[in-house]
């Protein structure tokens, strides 16, 4: 089987790219996650409008983060099992090929861990992007001085980027605060849209492997096909 008329090179450059996204996602959410350890946990400093400032704690009481533990896992997949695995499934293919000239069964495994792991992607970036715009809002000041911290505020349902968003919104005391925020909401955003390049590389890189699944079934049955072909023609020929 000719390795030059197989995709197995651009199936390694796709692999290379969408490792190389999935380490930017993890990057990006381990950001969020230090953040709401660190100085995102507040508390910040609030003015209200009577001249007297509250403390307004750096978490609402109902904060959603499933979305961003779906996305890790989509970028843990793509680094660890697409990845580190795609390498692994490569090295053996081209050594089956030119030993069997035949597919490896691992390539076969990492084919279908590829198609899963755009499929886990595709979920991530679905549910994420439904999550973030049902939770939009803004923070009633009212009663986020009627609760200031170290309780937090009660109402509504929230990401960490709609939250912080709508802190922003209010008139924070402490200018420090307000750019670690600007600069910390940025990255949040940063790894829910690097999720649509990411699953579109692994969408590129599962339909390249899935083609080249089918171009090589379809050269082992020229190749079996050729020879029986030629003995055939040879009894013809005899017969004559």
């Amino acid at each position: 089987m000719a390795l030059s008329r197989s995709l197995l090179v651009p199936i390694s450059i796709m692999t290379l790219l969408a490792t190389m996204d999935g380490v930017i996602s993890l990057a990006l959410v381990s950001s969020m996650v230090s953040f709401l350890h660190g100085a995102g946990g507040g508390p910040f400093m609030v003015a209200y409008p009577d001249g007297l400032n509250f403390l307004l704690a750096g978490e609402p009481a109902n904060l959603v983060t499933d979305q961003g533990h779906t996305t890790n896992a989509a970028g843990g997949t793509a680094v660890v099992l697409v990845g580190f695995g795609g390498l692994v499934a490569l090295l053996l293919e081209r050594r089956s090929r030119k030993k069997y000239a035949k597919s490896s069964r691992f390539f076969y495994l990492w084919a279908l861990i590829v198609v899963l792991s755009a499929l886990l992607t595709l979920s991530a970036l679905i549910y994420t992007f439904i999550e973030t715009g049902r939770t939009r809002g803004s923070i009633d000041l009212a009663i986020a001085a009627q609760n200031p911290a170290p309780a937090k505020y009660p109402n509504g349902r929230w990401t960490p980027e709609n939250w912080y968003d709508a802190v922003l919104r209010l008139p924070l005391v402490g200018p420090g605060d307000r750019n670690v925020i600007v600069r910390d909401l940025r990255l949040m955003r940063g790894w829910r849209w690097n999720l649509i390049p990411l699953f579109i590389l692994g969408f590129i890189l599962a339909a390249l492997v899935l083609l080249e699944l089918w171009r090589a079934r379809k050269d082992r049955k020229a190749n079996n096909t050729s020879p029986s072909m030629l003995a055939t023609e040879g009894i013809a020929a005899e017969g004559k």
